[in-house]
């Protein structure tokens, strides 16, 4: 216990540097973007004195250098700031819309496991077979087709043309298979050769062998020995992917305009809504170093052999 504590705190300790550094590369990014926030929000037509009126109440006026001092005092203390566009609290905006996107995350990584391990573990097992041919096909299919191609692909077939399945928006659980699969599709593929390539590993080691010795049948050796040992790089790709996963959630959540960050991402940067923009961002990074440090701990749950030390 007390060395996962010592890990815990050492991890948290080093995620504090990549956080600063996250949010100073967004705010130099978002602020080197040409164009201004003020003259979006009145339009190209507004009169120069209006503009620079809406910029002074915005503070963007001000040195870059004291609009950074003024972000990270903000950061500090939990403040996002509030959206040019709204004048809502970033926070709180961000915060509404968090349960869409970790509804879809979530879902697509569900639809990624539950077809890449059944893919791996077949390929693995009758390798070198059409069973092994066909799924390592259908995985190279789903690295080479982008989301932002396969996702309006799904929506004509099986929305518009079978009207099987809701086109857009958020709604029960029909809503969410098209999203989820077009998000998961690419991370299906990487794991599906992930497990198939550490589950043969596994299958060539002395213990899977004893085991058949001792009179196992084979499914039971896979099962039982061999795929729990096997899922350890497979979790490791999951917990990296998750990152992927969400910066993918940005394009399907506007293909099928679904109400999470992603889709507020790419609004509030049409808007150049500087606070939303950076506060989209830092959350994404934020969930994704979360995550990282999840998949450490996992690490121990499925192999005691690991020690953090």
């Amino acid at each position: 216990m007390a060395a996962v504590l010592r890990f815990l705190a050492r991890r948290l300790l080093l995620t504090i540097p990549v956080l600063l550094g996250v949010a100073t590369l967004v705010f130099a990014l978002i602020h080197l973007v040409p164009g201004d926030p003020a003259q979006a929000m009145l339009g190209e037509g507004a009169a120069p004195n209006d503009v620079a009126e809406l910029r002074a109440r915005l503070g963007l006026d001000r040195p870059l250098l004291e609009q950074y001092g003024r972000f990270m005092q903000g950061l500090a203390q939990g403040d996002l700031g509030a959206s040019f566009r709204t004048g809502q609290p970033v926070l709180a905006m961000i915060i509404e819309r968090v349960p869409a996107t970790a509804e879809l995350a979530l879902a697509a990584m569900a639809a990624a496991i539950v077809i890449a391990i059944p893919l791996g573990v077949a390929a693995a097992v009758w390798r070198g077979s059409f069973v092994d041919w066909s799924a390592m096909t259908l995985a190279l299919a789903g690295i080479a087709l982008p989301n932002f191609w396969l996702g309006p692909v799904l929506a004509i077939v099986f929305a518009v043309e079978l009207g099987w399945l809701p086109v857009s928006g958020r709604g029960g659980l029909e809503s969410l298979v098209l999203p989820a699969i077009s998000l998961g599709a690419a991370l299906a593929a990487i794991l599906a050769r992930m497990t198939r390539a550490s589950l043969l590993d596994e299958l060539q080691e002395l213990y899977v062998r004893a085991a058949r010795a001792r009179g196992a049948s084979r499914a039971r050796a896979v099962v039982l020995h061999a795929l729990g040992n096997s899922l350890i790089p497979v979790v490791t790709i999951a917990g990296l992917q998750f990152g992927a996963v969400l910066t993918g959630a940005v394009i399907t959540e506007t293909i099928f305009a679904w109400p999470g960050i992603g889709r507020l991402l790419i609004q509030s940067i049409s808007f150049r809504d500087y606070p939303m923009v950076q506060g989209c961002i830092l959350l994404i990074a934020v969930t994704y170093v979360g995550v990282n440090l999840m998949t450490d701990i996992l690490y121990g749950v499925l192999d005691p052999r690991i020690r953090y030390e």
